[in-house]
C-alpha cells in the first residue's frame, strides 16, 4: 500500500511539474527582430533602431509582461541581423515566422527594407507597424499589406515641409531663390528628390545643381565642390547618415556658405552635433521634434538611462511610439490571435510618446517633418497635422 502510495505521488508530482513547464512556457510572448547591426545602415539602426527595442522589451517586462486575457506574459526577443541587405532581411523573417515561431515581429529598419520585407510579413499574418520608412507608397502599401501601418509620413509629406521651410526663410529675406539639390539612389532619396523637385519649381526655386550617389558613397567632396560652384542661396540633401555627416564635413571643410544647409537621416542624432559642434548650430534636416512637449521629454530621459546615450530627435519617437502602438493593440485584443491584433490596430486609438495615434486607412496622418538645430536641441520647424517647437531661421555661417 505504502509502495503505491509512493509510485502514485510520484507520477503526480511529474505530471504536475510537466504541466506547470507546459504552463510556464506559453506565458511567454516571443517577438522577433531583424534590422541593420552591420552594413550602411548599421550606425542609423544603431541609433533608432535597437536601442528603442531593448528599452522598451525591458519596460514591459519590469512591469511584468504585457496583459493578455487573464494572464501576464513577458516578450522574449529573438532578434538577428540582416546586414543592410534586403535578401537576409527576406531570410530572417521567414525565420522568424517558421523556425523561430515567433508570435510577433517588430518593424526592420529603413525604407527599403521595410518595403522589401512588406509581403513575407504580410504573408504569415504579422502586424508590421513601421516607424522608419518614409514612401509616398503608403497608401498603396496598405491596401496591398493589410496587416501593415505606416507611421513616419510619405515622402511628399517630408519633401514639402523641406520646401515650405525655405519658403519661410526666403520670405524673411534669409536666403534667394537657388538651390542645390542632391540625393542618395536608394528607394527613400529618389522618392524624396521626386516630390521635391517640381514642389521646388512650384514654389519658385531654381535648381542650379542636381546630382545623386549610392548609399554608402565615402568621398562626398565632389558633390559639394561642384555644389559650391554653383552658388547656391540653399543647399538640400536626402541623405543616409553616412551621407549626411560626410556632406556636412565637406561643407565645413569647404566653406559652402548657403543660409539654408538640409541634409537628411541622421541630422537629428545626437551625434551630429557632438561631432560638428557649434558648426552644427541653424542646420536644417529630416524629422524633429516637439522638445517642450512633456511626455517627449520624459521618453529622452528614459531612454539616456535606458542606452546610455539620447534618442535621435525623429524616427526614435516615432519607433518606440510603434512598439506602444503593438503592445496596447495586444492588450486591447487580449489575444495573441494576429489578426485579432492586426484589427485592434486599425480600431484603435494609441496614446503614445508622440501624442495620440489613429491610423487613417493604415496611416498615421500627423508627422514632424523637419527639424533645426538650435541650442543643442534639433526642435521641429515644420510639420503636418501636429505642434511645432519654433520657427526656423537662417544659418550663420560654419565658424
Amino acid at each position: 500500500m505504502q509502495r503505491r502510495t509512493f509510485v502514485t505521488l510520484a507520477v503526480s508530482a511529474a505530471l504536475l511539474s510537466f504541466t506547470s513547464g507546459f504552463a510556464y512556457a506559453q506565458e511567454v510572448v516571443k517577438i522577433g527582430a531583424s534590422a541593420p547591426k552591420t552594413g550602411p545602415l548599421a550606425g542609423g539602426a544603431a541609433v533608432t533602431h535597437w536601442p528603442n527595442v531593448k528599452m522598451w522589451v525591458d519596460e514591459v517586462n519590469a512591469r511584468g509582461g504585457l496583459k493578455i486575457g487573464d494572464t501576464q506574459q513577458k516578450i522574449e526577443l529573438v532578434e538577428y541581423d540582416d546586414q543592410t541587405n534586403p535578401e537576409n532581411a527576406i531570410q530572417n523573417i521567414q525565420r522568424l515566422a517558421t523556425v523561430d515561431k515567433v508570435d510577433f515581429i517588430v518593424t526592420p529598419y529603413s525604407t527599403g527594407i521595410n518595403v522589401a520585407t512588406a509581403p513575407m510579413i504580410a504573408q504569415h499574418g504579422y502586424p508590421h507597424i513601421t516607424t522608419s520608412a518614409a514612401t509616398d507608397g503608403v497608401e498603396e502599401f496598405a491596401k496591398r499589406w493589410n496587416n501593415s501601418f505606416w507611421m513616419l509620413g510619405t515622402a511628399t509629406q517630408l519633401a514639402k515641409g523641406a520646401v515650405e521651410t525655405l519658403v519661410k526663410l526666403r520670405d524673411k529675406g534669409d536666403i534667394g531663390n537657388k538651390v542645390a539639390l542632391v540625393n542618395v539612389t536608394d528607394a527613400f532619396g529618389m522618392e524624396l528628390l521626386g516630390a521635391a523637385k517640381p514642389a521646388l519649381t512650384d514654389a519658385g526655386f531654381e535648381l542650379v545643381y542636381e546630382a545623386s550617389f549610392p548609399l554608402g558613397t565615402q568621398d562626398l567632396a565632389p558633390v559639394i565642390s561642384s555644389a559650391k560652384a554653383a552658388s547656391p542661396d540653399a543647399f538640400v540633401a536626402f541623405s543616409y547618415p553616412g551621407e549626411t555627416f560626410a556632406l556636412t564635413e565637406q561643407a565645413q571643410i569647404q566653406g559652402l556658405d548657403v543660409g539654408a544647409f538640409y541634409v537628411g537621416v541622421g541630422t537629428a542624432f545626437p551625434s551630429f552635433a557632438a561631432r560638428f559642434g557649434k558648426a552644427a548650430e541653424g542646420i536644417i534636416g529630416i524629422g524633429g521634434v516637439n522638445t517642450d512637449d512633456p511626455k517627449v521629454k520624459d521618453y529622452m530621459e528614459r531612454h539616456q538611462a535606458s542606452a546610455g546615450q539620447g534618442p535621435d530627435f525623429w524616427a526614435s519617437a516615432t519607433t518606440y511610439a510603434g512598439l506602444q502602438v503593438l503592445e496596447q493593440a495586444i492588450e486591447q485584443a487580449g489575444t495573441k490571435d494576429r489578426a485579432a491584433v492586426v484589427q485592434a490596430i486599425k480600431d484603435g486609438t494609441f496614446d503614445t510618446v508622440i501624442g495620440q495615434v489613429k491610423f487613417q486607412n493604415n496611416v498615421n496622418p500627423n508627422v514632424w517633418t523637419v527639424g533645426q538645430w538650435r541650442d543643442g536641441a534639433f526642435v521641429a520647424v515644420a510639420a503636418d497635422g501636429i505642434e511645432i517647437s519654433q520657427e526656423p531661421v537662417k544659418k550663420q555661417g560654419w565658424e
